[in-house]
């Protein structure tokens, strides 16, 4: 399976934010991608603060609606960030569309919500464990802070996910520098699993971010990485019976079974 991640710039128009996912999307698919994955609150921008209580739509609402008949068009599945509203509360959510099925788009929840920024505007529900078929491979979702949870992405591995699409909003920054080199590789070393990270860039009104999106593989290598600036699509051949010979040096999640270290 070929993967795209699409690094977005936070600089422009946030009313363009779906026009420029659909465009990286077509792009994709014309190289041969069958999965696109974009950074968290992509479509609505992540630095919008008050305006999240107008902009955050449902899980069938228009941008759904849209997307999924653009990746259907297309045949390429697609894994964006965007602010939720499910009742009385709103979730920094993924909208996850697979090309090839006919159903609606299922959702992941941000569990981890981060510092008060994040707190002060939306809801998180706790853990969970979201895994779907995308393009042949067992694909679990997490979002930004959920990964630097080595307990999040340790079920998703138990749980049978082959990758893990992480659709994130780093800030730049000591921290952001060392997540982006160093925990991304860990979390697909320790999991024997890919993880697929999709950052913002630049600056908006709010934040800055950190770019440095990846693809990292289960021995730890990175397939793939964009610089800290600006626009990105990256590409990476997923080909997890690649990894065997890893997956036999370090059976990491058969041990955990074997001892007991379920999480």
């Amino acid at each position: 399976m070929k993967l795209a991640i699409f690094q977005m710039s936070a600089i422009g128009n946030d009313a363009m934010r779906p026009d420029r996912i659909e465009a990286a999307m077509q792009e994709a698919a014309q190289n041969g991608a069958t999965l696109l994955v974009a950074p968290e609150l992509a479509l609505s921008g992540y630095g919008r603060g008050a305006a999240f209580a107008a902009s955050a739509q449902t899980a069938r609402g228009d941008w759904a609606e849209r997307l999924t008949a653009t990746a259907r068009r297309l045949g390429i599945s697609l894994i964006v960030g965007f602010p939720e509203t499910r009742g009385d509360n709103r979730h920094i959510s993924a909208l996850i569309v697979d090309a090839q099925g006919t159903a609606p788009a299922s959702i992941y929840r941000k569990a981890c919500l981060y510092g008060d920024y994040e707190k002060q505007h939306f809801h998180g529900p706790g853990p969970s464990t979201v895994i779907v078929d995308l393009a042949g491979l067992r694909v679990g979702v997490l979002i930004c802070y959920d990964i630097e949870f080595p307990e999040n992405a340790r079920r998703l591995a138990h749980a049978g996910a082959q990758l893990i699409a992480v659709p994130t909003a780093l800030p730049r920054g000591a921290s952001g520098a060392f997540i982006s080199t160093h925990v991304i590789r860990t979390r697909a070393f320790e999991n024997q699993v890919f993880v697929a990270y999709a950052n913002h860039a630049d600056s908006d009104d709010t934040f800055t971010y950190q770019g440095c999106s990846s693809i990292a593989a289960p021995d730890g290598a990175l397939l793939t990485a964009a610089p800290e600036t600006g626009d990105a699509l990256l590409y990476a051949e997923i080909a997890p019976q690649d990894y065997a010979d890893s997956r036999a040096e370090n059976p990491y999640l058969s041990d955990a079974e074997e001892i007991g270290l379920r999480m």
